[in-house]
């Protein structure tokens, strides 16, 4: 995909990618008002981490080939399984943000970015050090592996693992917001979905 070509006005695909979600998961439109009221206040800069208040992020639902297994990181200041993401500083570009720190956080070079959003997320983010506690507000795509899957574990990470998507699905340990990813993924790729 052409990242450059697709960035041309990044905030207005934003906001038709927010308007298609909420069409798409109409269960969801509290979250998406979230996400649009953010986005409305352009001028407290919600792309930098520095918007105390909260700010985007980007994440990337990075999947095998096959698409039966998802690379989660545990994080390392978290202490859970996730997805692989992280702050925009300032890029309103946020499926380049995703891509950028899937590669960033696995190592991998073969990746390729499906358009349109996969996920939002809207979630607490407790205080550390001198950053008070705050909202990140992720919005998530899907990315591809390419035929390397030889991942290498950066500093932002204690683990990285490949997990069946579907065994995600049922494993209380899960955060809630994988879990709910894994159902989007089987329903998108189950027969007739």
């Amino acid at each position: 995909m052409d990242v450059m070509h697709e960035s041309a006005d990044p905030i207005g695909r934003l906001r038709s990618d927010l308007d298609g979600y909420a069409a798409r998961w109409p269960d969801e439109a509290e979250t998406v008002a979230h996400f649009g009221e953010l986005l409305a206040a352009l001028d407290t800069r919600p792309f930098t981490r520095e918007r105390l208040a909260g700010h985007f992020t980007g994440s990337a639902w990075l999947v095998d080939r096959g698409g039966t297994r998802v690379l989660l990181t545990h994080h390392r200041k978290l202490g859970r399984w996730l997805q692989l993401g992280g702050h925009a500083d300032g890029d309103p570009d946020l499926s380049r943000v995703a891509l950028k720190e899937a590669e960033e956080e696995s190592g991998l070079d073969d990746l390729t970015l499906e358009p349109g959003l996969f996920d939002l997320d809207r979630h607490w983010i407790p205080a550390r050090g001198d950053t008070p506690a705050h909202w990140h507000y992720d919005v998530r795509y899907v990315v591809r592996a390419g035929g390397n899957e030889a991942f290498v574990v950066s500093d932002e990470s204690l683990a990285l693992a490949w997990r069946e998507v579907h065994e995600l699905l049922h494993e209380p340990a899960s955060d809630d917001s994988v879990r709910r990813m894994s159902r989007k993924w089987l329903e998108r790729h189950s027969p007739g979905g």
